[in-house]
């Protein structure tokens, strides 16, 4: 005995053959499996969550790094000359 008045071993067995019964034995893996992606994607987004709501600190202390123009990309000089017509978009 489990429980008093709780589920017993026969109980779960009769809730097994009922699901077999209306969902058939072929979509019961399939349930299973978008089940379980469902709720590791809730328990990720619930973990980014916590984080995005505790400290903030350790993200606005942290400097956004500052390109100079020695490490500016060459391509964005290029596009600053009006030398050579525009390319037609593809």
């Amino acid at each position: 005995m489990f429980l008093r008045n709780g589920l017993e071993p026969w109980h779960l067995l009769i809730v097994a053959v009922v699901l077999i019964l209306l969902f058939g034995s072929k979509k019961l893996p399939d349930t299973a499996r978008a089940l379980g992606k469902s709720l590791r994607i809730l328990k990720s987004e619930t973990k980014a969550m916590r984080e995005d709501s505790g400290d903030p600190a350790p993200a606005a202390a942290a400097p956004a790094p500052q390109v100079t123009p020695a490490q500016a990309p060459v391509q964005a000089a290029a596009h600053t000359t009006t030398d050579a017509p525009p390319r037609p978009a593809q």
